[in-house]
């Protein structure tokens, strides 16, 4: 999850994906990525993050949506990229009842111990990499983890 997912949190989704079908446990997962805010709702990620995805080989057809009541009582994890994130899904999870989702920086999982997971909407090709590559090493990481 980020705030309007149309950079890391597809970029995160799309990778994580890649991987379990990779490792042929795709049928154990069911993945998706959201946005804490209404901003991007129905618009696709960012040409650049899809560009990014591109050049390493992965395709997505996301589109942004917000996240729910029912994501909190759906999935098992809902891993977000930063503190202001965290603090929003945090917030409100409380409001739901039944709560499963275990809610979590994604970032907690990188071994490079990068923890946050920073918007590159305002900067360049390299910091979406950046994100691109925090993502896989977190998501290896989580997979192996969560198995």
């Amino acid at each position: 999850v980020s705030v309007g997912n149309i950079c890391r949190s597809p970029i995160a989704e799309a990778v994580f994906r890649k991987l379990v079908t990779d490792e042929k446990v795709e049928n154990k997962w069911m993945t998706d990525s959201a946005a804490v805010s209404d901003w991007n709702v129905g618009r696709s990620p960012d040409a650049r993050a899809l560009s990014c995805l591109r050049n390493h080989g992965i395709e997505t057809a996301h589109k942004a949506r917000q996240v729910t009541k029912d994501d909190f009582q759906t999935f098992d994890y809902i891993l977000c990229m930063d503190e202001s994130n965290l603090r929003d899904l945090k917030r409100k999870s409380n409001q739901v009842k039944d709560c499963k989702a275990k809610i979590e920086l994604l970032g907690t999982y990188d071994p490079q111990k990068q923890l946050i997971i920073e918007d590159p909407y305002y900067g360049n090709e390299k910091d979406f990499e950046t994100v691109y590559e925090q993502c896989v090493r977190c998501c290896k990481a989580f997979l192996e983890k969560a198995h």
